[in-house]
């Protein structure tokens, strides 16, 4: 395999477009379902967007694990710790994992509680009760893995960019792939 400096541009794209979509389910599954009514009309809206962007995450998650099987990338990074290298290789592939897990659960829970019916189809039936749903459970707490993964994502990008000062940055970056 080749040694480039930089990732793939449509693995560059993915990563950024996933980044943003996820942190819009998250703050809509933390913050905006706790301020809408669960009678508020605009709710029903709000879990429309909520699951057409979680399926498009998945989408592109598929995509994008596909490419970083089958395209060439920078050689892996190092903190200067071996322990924590090896640790960023299990967070970065942990990643996919509870991505898939998170939505997985999400559709779960979408399907055993007739939610596409009652959002996409027209149906009438209130939006149920997804507290009694254990699926539901596991869905916001990998939500906050997911979460705290993030977190953990981009304090090391910054420790790499502000303190290592190694340009890591420039890999997820468009330019010249040599």
């Amino acid at each position: 395999m080749p040694t480039v400096s930089r990732y793939h541009p449509l693995m560059v794209t993915l990563h950024w477009l996933i980044a943003l979509l996820v942190i819009g389910a998250l703050f809509m599954g933390f913050v905006v379902f706790d301020a809408i009514p669960d009678d508020a009309p605009v709710r029903k809206t709000a879990i429309a967007l909520h699951m057409v962007g979680g399926f498009t995450v998945l989408v592109l998650m598929a995509l994008r694990l596909v490419l970083r099987l089958r395209t060439d990338r920078p050689p892996p990074a190092t903190s200067g710790n071996p322990v924590l290298d090896r640790l960023a290789g299990l967070i970065h592939w942990s990643f996919y994992l509870v991505v898939f897990a998170v939505i997985g659960c999400g559709i779960a829970k979408s399907l055993s509680s007739g939610l596409p019916d009652i959002v996409f189809g027209g149906s009438k039936a209130p939006l149920p009760d997804f507290d009694t749903f254990a699926v539901f459970q596991a869905h916001g707490k990998l939500a906050w893995l997911l979460a705290g993964l993030i977190a953990l994502h981009f304090g090391a990008a910054l420790f790499h960019q502000l303190i290592r000062k190694d340009h890591l940055l420039r890999r997820m970056s468009f330019g010249p792939r040599v």
